[in-house]
């Protein structure tokens, strides 16, 4: 969710700081294009790098959510296997 704002954000200020350099620019409109374009393509590559970044933090998460998932199963299944064999060796050692 951060990693959304933080998107958002980059976005939001590059149309702004956009819109308030045409706005105060004392230059030729050729100049000024070329300015928001190199500008947009900044926060293009800003926002990307952003969003490979969240993409690598989110596969990291899901790999270590499985191998959590699957260790706690192991280790759930074991203690199961271990309860549903106690009662049945107390009884048999109880009756020797």
């Amino acid at each position: 969710m951060a990693s959304k704002d933080c998107i958002k954000g980059l976005v939001v200020g590059g149309l702004i700081g956009a819109a308030l350099g045409i706005l105060y620019a004392p230059k030729r409109g050729e100049e000024t294009r070329e300015e928001i374009a190199k500008s947009f393509q900044e926060l293009r590559d800003k926002a990307k790098h952003q969003l490979d970044e969240t993409c690598t933090k989110m596969d990291e998460f899901a790999s270590r959510g499985k191998e959590f998932y699957n260790d706690s199963k192991e280790k759930v299944s074991k203690a199961l296997d271990f309860c549903a064999k106690e009662p049945t060796e107390k009884k048999v050692g109880g009756a020797s």
